[in-house]
């Protein structure tokens, strides 16, 4: 089935539950290819926006599918199946859409309205530049190097920014940056990126990475890039952006932001733990060793193998089924206790994946095989906003009631 083949989704569960299930198998069939080479998968996103998925998330009233975070879980969940690398791409695309589309966003109207509509219209991908080469994640602290200066009734962007996935196809660039004032502001500037010729903007391909290979992760520079006034869509002092310092609505509006950003990371990390997992198990089913003279999957130790990554995977679907749950009752746990499921989720996938790993031996490190990939892909969970030393320290601070 070809992209141009595909229809938008109708409503039914069980129309999406197929298409997912296409769309996983063939993602399936090209991830190891573009793994090798690093090559981003560009038909994947033509795929997904024939099938009206990556607009999901848009607003109802804005043409998109308004798709709630449990439904995003599955389509995550789903694509992760088949190539992690795209799914990572349409997660940030996600985070975005529910970022903007929330009813207190500080985004102006016409200028959330371009980005729902390009997503509906040509399934236009967007995602948040925040990491830099000096500053690193600003998650722990510090104004970006990035600066946006106002000339007239133009900002004019200049700076350069780490990891920025998925740039081989973004048209939506959140800027994190800081403004140029005697006293700096500090926010999200959108900058259009319509082509890969965009002037002023220039990505260096440095993504070289053990996982996630295709995800286009690049680095991007900008040399004064302009972009109009109403583009700086959300600014703020710096102490305003302190997660105890804005009102009440800003915190459950960081509360679901963060729910939204765990179960969505965790799903795509649960999901490729899932497919190494499903490797292993019809690997013990199928392998003879002549020594034996039956399946690997008849010896006990294999089996209290299987089981403990059946019991690690479980504990991944009931907390990542309950926050998404939560969020979509609108009443999410707090920050820290949805980062509580990152470090749980991602831990049990990563120890679900060594396990396989020990049961195929030097069948699963091969590269013929797909594990070694999954192993790769699913390291790559502890790098991600909150990492663990975080997310810990947060914990037992509250513990401590400290």
């Amino acid at each position: 089935m070809s992209a141009s083949s595909l229809h938008r989704l109708p409503t039914p569960a069980a129309r999406l539950d197929d298409v997912l299930a296409d769309l996983s198998a063939r993602f399936a069939a090209r991830a190891a290819h573009h793994d090798e080479t690093g090559a981003f998968p560009h038909e994947h996103f033509a795929q997904l926006h024939a099938s009206g998925l990556v607009s999901h998330v848009v607003p109802a009233a804005h043409g998109g599918g308004g798709a709630g975070l449990a439904e995003a879980r599955r389509v995550i969940a789903a694509v992760a199946g088949g190539d992690a690398a795209t799914a990572l791409v349409l997660t940030m695309t996600y985070l975005q859409h529910r970022a903007i589309g929330r009813a207190d966003s500080r985004w102006p109207d016409a200028v959330r309205e371009q980005v729902f509509r390009s997503a509906v219209a040509s399934g236009a991908l967007i995602n948040s530049l925040r990491v830099e080469p000096e500053l690193g994640s600003p998650s722990r602290g510090g104004l970006p190097a990035t600066v946006a200066m106002r000339v007239g009734d133009r900002w004019r962007l200049s700076g350069h920014k780490l990891y920025t996935t998925g740039i081989p196809a973004l048209q939506w660039l959140a800027v994190w940056a800081r403004t140029h004032e005697p006293e700096p502001r500090v926010g999200l500037f959108l900058v259009p990126k319509p082509a890969a010729d965009t002037p002023g903007i220039r990505v260096i391909e440095s993504w070289h990475h053990m996982g996630l290979r295709a995800s286009g992760s690049h680095e991007v520079v900008f040399e004064d890039v302009w972009i109009p006034l109403e583009n700086a869509v959300d600014i703020r002092p710096p102490a305003a952006w302190a997660p105890t310092s804005g009102s009440q609505a800003d915190f459950d509006a960081s509360a679901d932001q963060q729910a939204w950003m765990v179960t969505l990371l965790g799903s795509l990390y649960d999901a490729v733990a899932r497919a190494g997992v499903d490797w292993v198990r019809q690997f013990v089913s199928e392998r003879v060793p002549s020594g034996l003279g039956q399946p690997l999957a008849t010896l006990a130790r294999v089996q209290e193998a299987v089981g403990e990554m059946a019991a690690l995977l479980r504990t991944n679907r009931v907390l990542l089924d309950d926050l998404a749950a939560q969020a979509d009752a609108g009443t999410p746990p707090s920050p820290a206790d949805s980062g509580l499921v990152k470090y749980t989720v991602t831990s049990n996938a990563i120890r679900a994946v060594e396990l396989a790993l020990q049961l195929s031996g030097n069948h699963g490190l091969s590269r013929h095989n797909p594990l070694e990939r999954h192993y790769r892909d699913v390291l790559c969970s502890r790098i991600h906003t909150p990492q663990n030393d975080a997310i810990l320290t947060a914990a037992g601070r509250a513990a401590l009631g400290r």
